[in-house]
């Protein structure tokens, strides 16, 4: 089994519940790994039409970036979505996404969600 890991992708980007959050904005930061099975043929290969499109992928997780929403789990709910949609025949995907130093009162690295597909 393959799979494809982009880590730490980092996004400033308009989300949560608060207007202030929504109006001033945060940093966050996203993990997703992919099992790519139908790709294991680029481990022999070492051709790119046969290996996972990074930058599509990437691209993908930007775009769902862009559009703002109140929760964390909403937005790895809806770049699974879009991932399942660009990459129909890649099996389990996991999105891991964290709002780095949340307004939470206190000092706190980040606030995190990780949704697991099936």
């Amino acid at each position: 089994m393959i799979a494809i890991v982009l880590s730490d992708m980092r996004f400033y980007a308009h989300h949560g519940c608060f207007a202030e959050e929504q109006e001033i904005g945060a940093y966050f930061s996203v993990d997703v790994t992919i099992d790519a099975p139908e790709h294991q043929e680029a481990i022999m290969s070492d051709r790119l039409e046969d290996a996972l499109n990074y930058q599509e992928v990437y691209n993908v997780v930007a775009r769902e970036m862009r559009v703002a929403s109140h929760l964390l789990e909403h937005i790895a709910g809806r770049i699974i979505k879009g991932l399942k949609y660009s990459f129909p025949k890649t099996g389990r995907i996991k999105v891991c996404v964290s709002k780095l130093n949340p307004p939470l009162g206190g000092e706190v690295g980040a606030s995190r969600v990780v949704l697991i597909s099936k």
